[in-house]
């Protein structure tokens, strides 16, 4: 049986019948079928319709592939889907053991603001806690057990001690923080936090602590 005939029994077109490699299914062909009558709309507006759509499902998808978890049932565990500084000594990667100490820098930027989002339900997060970020759910969870004091400066009109205790109600993070290898920049996976209310302590004690797990790993 030739290939397209497989195809078509399986409810796909192929986009060529000489050793096809895109198919379209028998019900995205339906879809297009009925914008096209009902709202005029053209081949290149669908497909870019189409490409709006699957845009974070395909990257997340390439993202998978790139780090091995494309064609294995494994789940990635935390901070897998991100790479991190491939210069820095890493221990069976580059290096064969320990000769040179990383060095690393914390940092924050006060000016990525993000609002509460008006339809929580929407919010689909694809890999939460895989790669720079930390997860939702651990972070959470971290902030509501530490301790958090009111931190007063002696000095008049201190920046970052004033935007730390500034209430900001209509704001889901005032900021986003991380860390970062010292000499080339590049960020430490799982290591990326929102900042809530500035830069408090309790919001920079777990990419620390993540820094810190990690070097003892490699060790």
């Amino acid at each position: 049986m030739s290939p397209d005939i497989q195809m078509f029994r399986h409810r796909f077109f192929p986009a060529s019948f000489n050793r096809p490699k895109t198919v379209f299914t028998f019900r995205v062909l339906n879809n297009f079928l009925l914008d096209s009558l009902e709202c005029g709309t053209s081949a290149m507006n669908y497909y870019s319709k189409l490409w709006r759509m699957t845009l974070e499902h395909w990257r997340q998808l390439k993202t998978m592939r790139w780090h091995g978890f494309g064609h294995h049932s494994d789940n990635p565990s935390t901070g897998e889907l991100a790479l991190f500084c491939p210069t820095c000594p890493q221990p069976g990667i580059n290096v064969l053991f320990w000769k040179y100490t990383r060095s690393f820098v914390m940092d924050g930027n006060f000016k990525a603001e993000h609002l509460h989002p008006i339809k929580l339900f929407n919010e689909v997060w694809l890999s939460d806690g895989l790669g720079f970020m930390v997860g939702k759910d651990r972070y959470k969870m971290h902030l509501a057990e530490a301790a958090d004091t009111v931190e007063k400066s002696s000095c008049n009109n201190h920046q970052a001690v004033n935007q730390a205790n500034a209430a900001r109600h209509k704001l889901e993070s005032t900021g986003i923080g991380g860390v970062a290898c010292v000499r080339h920049g590049c960020f430490v996976p799982h290591s990326m936090v929102d900042f809530q209310k500035g830069k408090r302590q309790a919001t920079c004690t777990i990419p620390h602590s993540r820094v810190n797990h990690a070097s003892l790993a490699d060790k």
